[in-house]
């Protein structure tokens, strides 16, 4: 699946001999971090390759549960590429050196890697999406409900992306109550319910009464609804797991993506790039939000997603402080991409550490 699929995600472009161009059939393959069971991360990533497959005809594959810093990413891109698999694209931010490597041994495979920020100027790129808008939403929502004031936040690794959707989700979170805090464990793993669902109940014992969560299983939301908590998810509608602990979530939506990027590929228009796609793209939305959230409230979120999508609200915009109190951001200033890309440290609000 991830083959042809990578070939037009990227931003940053220089062609390639790829897909119908040069009489080769156009194969992508995947290669997934999780299991495409875990409803969120990969079931995402599955869902769009689905539709891609029946958007495009273009034969798909993919392989589930592949671990990062191990050989066996390389070892399932090759067994595609002998299979005549030419676009490859890879779902997780670990999978990114051994992509460089990949690109280089195989100039006429298209690779496209998600969430990472490498490229070449022939036959690699990346992408993602700019889910700090919808996070920002969705701490709106949560902000609103939260009575003991303390809202946890269930979170893999420090890393720029997961750090940028803390803050960005903190700040939704103080524009609605500004007095709240958001309080950080990390798990150190992508996808493990068992440890994430611990993490969700340490702070739960803590006097947290909303869930947020930068994981892929529904493990956070399930401490949460037994506490009778709130749960903010992540990649999908997960309501069906916690229905009566449920708010929303911010979610993606890959499939338009994964079809550009193959019919891309299919035309030997392949260009790398580093794409950074938007809630005004598709590529990232806020779900359904719970009934029971006070109308005003609803209101409110809609019209603060009509304003990023017209480029009117900007959720990292200044005043804005680090936790420690130093200026980040003067008053009216709005932050540059290069800033939000290599974030790390948190916001006033937020306790926790970045390393």
């Amino acid at each position: 699946m991830a083959a042809l699929l990578a070939v037009c995600v990227g931003l940053g472009f220089a062609l390639v001999s790829c897909g119908s161009d040069d009489g080769v059939d156009t194969k992508a393959a995947f290669v997934y971090v999780g299991p495409v069971g875990d409803a969120g991360w990969t079931w995402a990533h599955d869902q769009g390759r689905q539709y891609a497959e029946e958007e495009t005809g273009v034969e798909t594959a993919y392989v589930e549960a592949v671990p990062e810093g191990t050989a066996d990413f390389a070892n399932h891109v090759r067994d595609f590429i002998d299979q005549g698999f030419n676009v490859i694209i890879g779902t997780s931010f670990g999978y990114m050196d051994d992509m460089v490597a990949l690109a280089e041994e195989y100039p006429d495979v298209v690779f496209e890697h998600v969430s990472g920020y490498l490229m070449n100027d022939t036959n690699f790129g990346n992408t993602f999406g700019r889910m700090y808008e919808p996070r920002y939403l969705s701490g709106m929502v949560a902000g609103s409900v939260t009575k003991t004031g303390l809202i946890g936040y269930v979170a893999a690794f420090p890393i720029p992306e997961v750090i940028r959707g803390i803050n960005a989700f903190t700040l939704g979170v103080q524009a609605t109550n500004p007095n709240a805090q958001v309080e950080v464990i990390w798990t150190s793993t992508w996808f493990d319910p068992a440890v994430e669902g611990d993490s969700a109940q340490a702070v739960l014992d803590k006097g947290a009464d909303v869930i947020a969560m930068h994981q892929d299983s529904a493990a956070a939301g399930e401490k949460a609804e037994a506490a009778g908590a709130r749960w903010v998810s992540y990649n999908s509608d997960m309501s069906a797991f916690a229905p009566n602990a449920f708010l929303t979530a911010p979610v993606w939506t890959w499939g338009p993506r994964y079809v550009a990027i193959i019919e891309a590929a299919q035309d030997g228009n392949y260009s790398p790039s580093s794409y950074w796609g938007s809630m005004a793209d598709g590529i990232v939305d806020l779900a359904p939000i719970a009934s029971d959230v006070d109308q005003s409230v609803v209101d409110m979120v809609m019209e603060a997603k009509a304003a990023i999508i017209a480029g009117d609200l900007h959720p990292f915009t200044g005043p804005l402080n680090d936790q420690d109190g130093n200026q980040v951001l003067g008053a009216g200033e709005v932050m540059d991409d290069g800033a939000m890309l290599g974030m790390m440290f948190f916001v006033e609000g937020v306790i926790g550490s970045t390393g």
